[in-house]
């Protein structure tokens, strides 16, 4: 099966220049477009949130999805890596047309692979390098880092501070600490807690 893939991020821009160039594209290469996948929306959201998420659960060896550039798949390369790692291990093959990828199950897209997949694993391991340093960072400046403090230290920062009259009145009324758990948006565990911590009867 061979798909279009065309992915504007804004109403005010439109999908017909891409589908004529992937479709004078598939003219010169004797190829037909057999379904069209079009989206309207940032390449910033995550692929799996889009339609093009769904596409790529669906193909398989043999199929062929054609877009203008690497670009539309994403706006930043890890998840543009993370895309095409994905659907050649589908052995789905991937070709571009500006870019002039053809990216599908030769060697040097075996390679390719491995090197997106290395890629990946080393960006997440900056990031989670740099997420340590920052929180190190913090904690050396006296700084809180992570939840706010508990309620008895600083009840203030709990989540049903001012709550404790509503509360009261409530379980008067004969509701049940569920329901106003389910009202005050929080867990019945956090509400029995906090009606035992501050003794509310």
């Amino acid at each position: 099966m061979t798909y279009g893939y065309i992915r504007v991020s804004s109403d005010k821009q439109t999908v017909e220049n891409q589908r004529y160039e992937i479709r004078q594209f598939c003219a010169r290469e004797g190829l037909v477009i057999e379904d069209w996948i079009e989206e309207t929306v940032s390449g910033t959201k995550a692929y799996t949130k889009r339609r093009l998420g769904h596409l790529i659960k669906h193909v398989g060896k043999g199929d062929l999805i054609i877009c203008s550039e690497l670009s539309r798949l994403g706006r930043n390369l890890y998840m543009i890596m993370e895309i095409l790692s994905y659907c050649m291990r589908r052995e789905c093959a991937v070709w571009t047309i500006k870019d002039g990828y053809r990216l599908g199950d030769d060697i040097q897209s075996k390679v390719l692979a491995f090197a997106f997949g290395l890629s990946a694993e080393i960006e997440r391991n900056l990031i989670s390098q740099r997420t340590r340093e920052a929180m190190a960072r913090l904690r050396a400046e006296g700084k809180h880092v992570g939840r706010p403090r508990g309620s008895k230290s600083s009840p203030e920062t709990h989540l049903l501070y001012g709550k404790s009259e509503y509360i009261r009145r409530a379980m008067l009324e004969g509701k049940s600490q569920r329901s106003i758990a389910k009202r005050l948006k929080c867990s019945p565990n956090t509400l029995k807690r906090y009606i035992l911590m501050n003794k509310i009867a």
